[in-house]
């Protein structure tokens, strides 16, 4: 993986393209104009209709695809937004895992395959987390709170603040 920060457009527009954060670091800035300018234009323009309730044909032909394609990519956006902009790494994980396991629901794990697809997918989530935390300089531990979330409870006031300490 290179050294790239990606911007918040350039996450939107992995999350709505389906590539982990890794591979769409290792397209950038090698003049793939793809993945440094027309994907997250794409990704702006899907955040402007889902912000401002575009209906489909507008999506449509803004985008350049048929109504089936443009609520494909609405959905898909919804979705990227919902995992960007998180309050921090650890709920932008959470609400990724949470897409992948409902999709995988939806799909239905009948099978050892449709486990390991699971299982897969998670492990991508893991790699995308990981890209969070090094970007922001924090451990894994500073979340330890986060992915023990329980939303049927209710916390002290602070109780996030700061992260377990294990060492």
């Amino acid at each position: 993986m290179s050294e790239h920060v990606m911007s918040r457009l350039q996450l939107l527009a992995a999350e709505i393209y389906a590539y982990s954060y890794a591979n769409y670091i290792d397209h950038l800035g090698m003049g793939h104009v793809r993945y440094d300018n027309l994907m997250p234009e794409d990704a702006e323009l899907l955040e402007r209709a889902v912000t401002e309730n575009w209906d489909l044909e507008s999506v449509a032909t803004a985008m350049e695809v048929n109504t089936d394609v443009a609520e494909n990519l609405l959905s898909a956006a919804r979705r990227a937004l919902e995992v960007v902009d998180a309050e921090n790494p650890a709920e932008s994980f959470r609400n990724a895992v949470r897409q992948v396991v409902r999709r995988a629901a939806e799909e239905g794990l009948e099978n050892d395959e449709a486990i390991e697809q699971l299982v897969i997918q998670i492990c991508y989530r893991v790699s995308d987390l990981a890209y969070l935390l090094k970007r922001d300089g924090n451990p894994l531990s500073r979340y330890s709170r986060h992915f023990r979330r329980d939303p049927n409870r209710t916390y002290l006031e602070g109780h996030f603040d700061e992260g377990d300490d294990f060492e």
